[in-house]
């Protein structure tokens, strides 16, 4: 018997990484799901997999993600669990990225979080209650040269998960999870030799000798949305191997990527 038999569950980003990972666990776990996604194909992909449903919708688009939300628990029967998980960002120096790219990236990784709210936790309420887990990240915690809309983005969703939590209190729980360096399809430049090629700087910060690996945030997601944690709400939840231990998770790459541009 799953831990999460009988809820229905929403994940945005969930076409790759972290996202379709936390899909496949949620479903073997015994739980409905819907994959949202901007890449359709990819969504459609990872739904197939558990014999979910997929959206392709930016969460930046907060009328679209209302709409596929709510066909979403009109499908399922309602909606408990949703999973804020979309995002992604660029490196460059603060003065140096262009106005309509800082907007992108908070826009993002913050108001396509507070959209997920706002269009999810009504439905969650109707249904009886549930959790909100949404991703944050070590970069909001300690941020690093390069990262600026990206840090202030996550810094907040974990500020915006402590109001949250507040505010829905009994009747939703509400975390956020800060994964450290994790190999995905995003972080595939930075760590393949093929590219910035600093998996072995990366492995050498990580106390656990590894670079994290998308179950080990889909089985923290997971467990915030059992009721294993019943009890654990407006948290932030670090799963890095250890890494901000020693700083922030990706000091000196933005010197990286300048060295790797320059050599072209």
């Amino acid at each position: 018997m799953g831990c999460l038999n009988g809820h229905r569950a929403i994940v945005t980003g969930g076409g790759s990484g972290i996202g379709a990972e936390t899909c496949r666990r949620m479903a073997a776990e015994g739980a409905r799901v819907a994959v949202v996604d901007v890449n359709g194909v990819n969504a459609q992909a990872v739904a197939g997999e558990i014999d979910g449903h997929a959206y392709a919708v930016d969460v930046t688009d907060y009328d679209a993600l209302a709409v596929a939300m709510s066909d979403a628990s009109d499908w399922m029967g309602g909606l408990t669990l949703l999973f804020n998980n979309a995002g992604g960002s660029t490196l460059s120096p603060v003065h140096d990225f262009d106005l309509a790219e800082w907007n992108r990236i908070v826009t993002l990784n913050l108001t396509g979080v507070f959209h997920g709210f706002k269009a999810g936790a009504p439905l969650i309420l109707a249904s009886g209650g549930g959790a909100i887990v949404s991703t944050a990240s070590i970069s909001g915690t300690r941020p690093a040269a390069g990262e600026a809309p990206y840090s202030a983005a996550k810094a907040a969703v974990v500020a915006l998960t402590a109001s949250a939590a507040l505010e829905y209190a009994p009747d939703i729980r509400v975390n956020a999870v800060s994964p450290g360096m994790i190999r995905t399809p995003l972080t595939e430049l930075l760590l393949d030799d093929r590219g910035i090629g600093l998996e072995a700087v990366q492995r050498s910060k990580t106390p656990l000798d590894r670079i994290g690996e998308p179950a080990d945030i889909a089985d923290v997601v997971v467990f915030l949305c059992s009721d294993a944690a019943r009890f654990v709400t407006g948290q932030n939840i670090v799963v890095d191997g250890g890494m901000t231990l020693h700083g922030s998770g990706v000091d000196g790459v933005l010197d990286s990527v300048r060295n790797l541009l320059s050599s072209r």
